[in-house]
């Protein structure tokens, strides 16, 4: 999909993250949440997948980057976009749809998507990329360090094989 130069922007901020945490020996996922108000877009936090670096069950790249931008007002998120290299996970769309984020700017679903049909069911607009560093990334992530990645999507190594196919079911 072609996006717009402040799409393109902000997904390469997500991206930026998604490189940090893979040279963290981290998960390789980044997310940016953007307001876009009255006087033009505002980078509100960014964040990366933290769960390897900080020992964390919870810290994906979309939940690191609103915890990163803290306690904001409803009609805040409700104007902002998230950018994620990698389709949000549950509980990472549930976190952008408990907020009422409107719009999802998704760098790459081949790897896993487990999510998209039930954002899409509560009015959340997605743009998938299909971006190719995006797909790199989590390409490298899982013939590197499939055991990470086995536990970051709640699987165990054994059953990768089928993991993402089951993840889109």
């Amino acid at each position: 999909m072609q996006l717009n130069d402040d799409d393109r922007r902000f997904l390469d901020l997500a991206i930026e993250q998604a490189r940090i945490g893979w040279a963290e020996g981290g998960v390789p996922i980044g997310a940016a949440l953007v307001h876009f108000g009255a006087d033009g877009p505002e980078v509100l936090a960014v964040g990366r997948n933290r769960r390897v670096q900080m020992g964390s069950a919870i810290r994906h790249g979309e939940t690191d980057c609103l915890e990163n931008a803290g306690r904001l007002p409803a009609s805040v998120y409700r104007n902002s976009v998230l950018y994620t290299t990698l389709s949000p996970c549950t509980m990472c769309a549930g976190t952008a749809i408990l907020y009422d984020i409107p719009r999802v700017v998704i760098g790459e679903n081949r790897s896993f998507e487990a999510s998209e049909e039930w954002l899409r069911s509560k009015g959340t607009e997605l743009v998938v990329v299909d971006d190719a560093e995006c797909i790199g990334l989590m390409n490298r992530m899982m013939s590197e360090r499939p055991e990470i990645w086995a536990e970051d999507i709640g699987v165990e190594t054994s059953d990768l094989e089928g993991a993402a196919g089951e993840a889109r079911a």
